[in-house]
């Protein structure tokens, strides 16, 4: 069984690892993680174990590496910077320790194997392979929504769970990665996912190198002249519009999409396979720049291209990241409820550019509280304010549910106008929290009384945009499930539980962002 973390079993040029030392099973770490089983070591030489948190009783990966210190810096750092993320298609990442003589980083555990073991029995389905690049495309807009990069992507750090769930883990950075070498990655997990080979060797992928598994991916099949063979090419079945993005993504001559714009597309062509001929009816999509920006060269060119109308291109520019978090086999309700784009535009008529997706500004902003003395409504404006630093806190309370004198404390925004939003993220000071989002239609008073009206109108099931978090393990919540056709101006991030803090039950709000058009 592989881990999903960083389960890929180390190659030939994998560095020695240092053994002295070494844990042993039953060990306990950080008086907390007891390690279970040694399962294998990684590409870069780190010990892999199965492991369990004794405090929440929950099954972990430990990811051990000899020594610590200086030299284990870059593991340390991309694991912190891993853990702000979260997201669906993201392993979680819980804990980053470093003892001197060693460093270890605890994840989430996963049963399942890498899409490299996956696909060792023969390539997969046009349906299976596209989702799996919507999974991954989805998970590195979340990671590019931040401004970091992930830097590690190829089949042995894209995992399935046998629920089928696709996670992307291993994030690797350093001063060579750039986001669109993760994009360019996606194109070569589509290529290995339709094929079986990895297109390496003529232009490598940061990461997809010697020391990251390529012994043990076959390399991709060329002509004479070193040119990549498609993936039509290689096997028979392969629908020309996969066909035609894959090599996009892959040609250094093509400005590839944004990752946002990447996940949305792949979101639009995974379609289940009875349906595919759809696609194949399509128009040419040029994905455009950025509203202001010269056309990429994407935009401009001719030939190869992805098959979509100019209703989908809107479509696509309107759902952007949130229909792309759907995980294999267990897609959103709301998204997939969404009217599926038209391609009424005839053949070769002008692409018009796609809606620029930015973070929204927002007008006002206050706290909602209907239960409590209303002596906490002060700094509400800082967390609009951009700054990460400066944010609204909550008293601190003798329990979780606010002391048990309240249902919950909110944060309610006022966009100005009605927006079509994309994605709400709220940064908090602590994990532990449980909160939701929810919208709704009116905006009474700041007042007891009014406070209780809005509450009344914003929470109904029907007005919850995705999922609430409960006793969430991250700093960061981010919030999708928005409708692509319906526009929303007020929003309220509702926190319902605290986590816990040195002296009682508190949390800080450090910085809400809307994203939208």
């Amino acid at each position: 069984m592989t881990q999903v973390g960083e389960g890929q079993e180390a190659d030939e040029s994998a560095p020695p690892v240092m053994t002295f030392g070494a844990p042993t099973a039953g060990e306990v770490l950080a008086e907390r993680y007891e390690l279970v089983e040694h399962i294998n070591n990684d590409s870069a030489g780190r010990l892999v174990w199965r492991g369990v948190d004794v405090i929440l009783r929950r099954p972990v990966a430990v990811v051990l590496r000899y020594p610590g210190g200086d030299s284990a810096t870059e593991m340390l750092q991309a694991a912190v910077a891993a853990s702000r993320v979260i997201h669906p298609n993201l392993v979680g990442v819980y804990d980053a320790i470093d003892e001197a003589d060693r460093a270890y980083v605890v994840r989430e555990w996963v049963d399942g194997q890498s899409l490299r073991d996956l696909a060792a029995d023969g390539p997969l389905d046009p349906a299976r392979a596209t989702a799996i690049g919507n999974a991954v495309a989805s998970a590195l807009a979340a990671v590019h929504a931040t401004g970091m990069v992930h830097g590690n992507v190829h089949p042995g750090t894209v995992m399935i769970s046998d629920e089928g769930r696709v996670v992307l883990a291993d994030a690797r950075t350093d001063g060579a990665d750039s986001q669109e070498n993760d994009i360019r990655a996606v194109g070569g997990v589509l290529y290995f996912a339709l094929t079986g080979y990895w297109p390496h060797a003529e232009a490598p992928l940061h990461g997809a190198t010697a020391g990251h598994g390529r012994a043990a991916i076959p390399d991709a099949v060329r002509d004479a002249g070193g040119a990549l063979a498609a993936p039509r090419q290689v096997r028979a079945g392969v629908p020309a519009y996969l066909d035609d993005l894959t090599m996009d993504l892959l040609d250094a001559e093509i400005a590839p999409p944004s990752s946002d714009v990447l996940a949305a597309e792949l979101a639009r062509l995974d379609v289940p396979a009875e349906e595919e001929h759809y696609l194949e009816n399509s128009g040419p999509l040029r994905f455009a720049a950025e509203t202001g920006e010269e056309p990429s060269p994407l935009a401009a060119a001719g030939g190869r291209k992805v098959a979509v109308g100019i209703a989908g291109l809107l479509a696509v520019a309107l759902v952007g990241l949130l229909i792309g978090i759907s995980t294999l086999g267990d897609k959103d309700p709301q998204a997939s409820q969404s009217p599926t784009p038209s391609s009424s535009a005839p053949a070769g008529d002008a692409t018009p550019a796609a809606v620029a997706v930015r973070k929204l500004p927002v007008k006002d902003v206050r706290i909602i509280d209907p239960d409590g003395k209303r002596d906490e409504l002060t700094d509400a404006k800082k967390v609009t304010d951009g700054d990460p630093d400066k944010g609204w806190g909550t008293d601190t309370y003798t329990a979780a549910k606010f002391g048990n004198r309240k249902s919950g404390m909110g944060i309610w925004l006022d966009l100005g106008a009605p927006h079509t939003v994309k994605s709400v993220q709220a940064v908090l000071s602590a994990r532990g929290a449980s909160a939701q989002l929810l919208t709704g239609t009116i905006n009474p008073p700041s007042t007891t009384n009014g406070d209780k009206q809005l509450m009344a109108n914003y929470k109904t099931a029907k007005n919850a945009i995705g999922q609430p978090f409960v006793d969430h393990d991250g700093t960061t919540m981010a919030f999708d499930g928005f409708d692509a056709d319906t526009k929303y101006q007020y929003l309220l991030f509702w926190i319902t539980e605290l986590p816990v803090s040195e002296r009682g039950f508190q949390v800080d709000v450090q910085e809400i962002t809307v994203q939208g058009s």
